[in-house]
């Protein structure tokens, strides 16, 4: 499982508000689309060392940052998937690795963006899950595709041979994806994260609320928006009273605490 670092998350909740106001009438085809040129970029970022160094060295320029991720990319992808890797280079990330992880989980979001505008995103969920079983009672394909020593296109061809026909076009490019992006995980554990992101993707973020008083509908609104706007997700409050807290209140999410209590 990835686990940011402190700014990398700060970090990802900045760029994921960019993607989800950027990408919120996005058609299927259009959000498949950015899928694509964001796991371009994403091979690209893997394959240089230099360039995640180049884009995240908080000495740098933002402009410099983004007028390099338009050389590179303004022919290749679209301005969409420019203005989200140029905005992501302009924050801070704990390390390189971990802006790559983002535009990882970004890509991901979009294709589950696609199916869902489809209305085929709890199948993608379900057929992830159903190649992992593939996997395991089959160890030599497992092997074969986890093979470092295998050329890329290869282990795409032989994948594509066995899933043809079989999976629909959103979990074909996210079980691609996984074959070309391993990045040093084997296929097992890049196959569980695509799945927990499109997971996400499903469901409302929780977070759980210690209010020192209990708080009216308006206030409990007021506040899901206000988190989901800085997250890029839909928000579920779970609110508990705590007669031991004096005032404010504090709220988390997953494994962030935000201490607002007296």
């Amino acid at each position: 499982m990835t686990v940011l670092g402190g700014a990398s998350r700060q970090a990802l909740a900045s760029i994921r508000v960019e993607f989800a106001k950027l990408t919120s009438k996005f058609s299927a085809d259009a959000a498949e689309q950015l899928s694509n040129d964001l796991f371009l970029v994403l091979r690209t970022l893997t394959s240089s060392i230099a360039l995640r160094r180049a884009l995240t060295d908080n000495s740098r320029e933002s402009k410099a940052k983004s007028d390099l991720v338009a050389d590179l990319f303004a022919k290749q992808i679209s301005e969409t998937a420019i203005t989200i890797v140029a905005s992501g280079a302009k924050l801070r990330w704990s390390t390189p690795n971990e802006y790559a992880d983002a535009i990882e989980q970004l890509a991901v979001e979009a294709a589950a963006n696609a199916a869902a505008a489809d209305g085929k995103l709890a199948e993608v969920s379900e057929q992830l899950f159903d190649f992992a079983q593939v996997l395991i009672a089959n160890p030599e394909l497992r092997q074969t595709l986890n093979s470092s020593n295998e050329e890329i296109n290869r282990r795409v061809n032989l994948l594509n041979s066995v899933i043809k026909g079989v999976y629909n076009k959103y979990t074909n490019l996210l079980l691609n994806a996984v074959v070309t992006n391993l990045r040093g995980r084997n296929i097992d554990s890049t196959l569980s994260q695509f799945g927990k992101y499109v997971s996400q993707s499903e469901s409302k973020v929780i977070a759980q609320v210690t209010s020192a008083v209990k708080l009216s509908a308006t206030q409990i609104d007021k506040l899901a928006n206000s988190l989901s706007k800085q997250i890029g997700k839909k928000i579920q409050l779970n609110v508990d009273v705590d007669p031991k807290v004096l005032g404010g209140l504090s709220v988390r999410l997953d494994d962030e605490l935000i201490d607002g209590t007296v």
